[in-house]
């Protein structure tokens, strides 16, 4: 039996390389059908939010990776409240929020977690 992934993406969409490989990841466990997760926390959020302009920053665009969890199987998308509320975003409603107790939990949940 496959073992569950949760991967919590930390980072900015345009901070580096890290909010792109977890999508990345995420996308290869979705498409080799490994029971996986992504939990946004902290400027992770900041990938959910909408009207994003790479160009702008010189960056691909993550908005299509974003969409496309949905058709590598990937149901479980969460968001932290926390990080949500401090920076002024809501979750979309393809992300859960969660608060920490249901993080805790979460992260329990899984077999292996992995933070980027």
């Amino acid at each position: 039996m496959a073992k569950s992934l949760l991967i919590i993406s930390r980072q900015a969409p345009w901070s580096g390389p890290s909010a792109r490989e977890a999508l990345d990841i995420v996308l290869a466990g979705g498409a080799f059908d490994l029971p996986i997760g992504l939990l946004f926390m902290d400027d992770g959020v900041f990938q959910l939010a909408p009207h994003q302009d790479a160009k702008a920053v010189q960056q691909k665009d993550l908005s299509a990776n974003l969409q496309a969890l949905g058709l590598f199987g990937i149901d479980e998308v969460f968001a932290c409240n926390h990080s949500l509320g401090e920076r002024g975003l809501i979750a979309p409603a393809s992300a859960k929020p969660v608060d920490s107790t249901a993080i805790s939990r979460l992260i329990d949940r899984y077999d292996q977690v992995i933070t980027l």
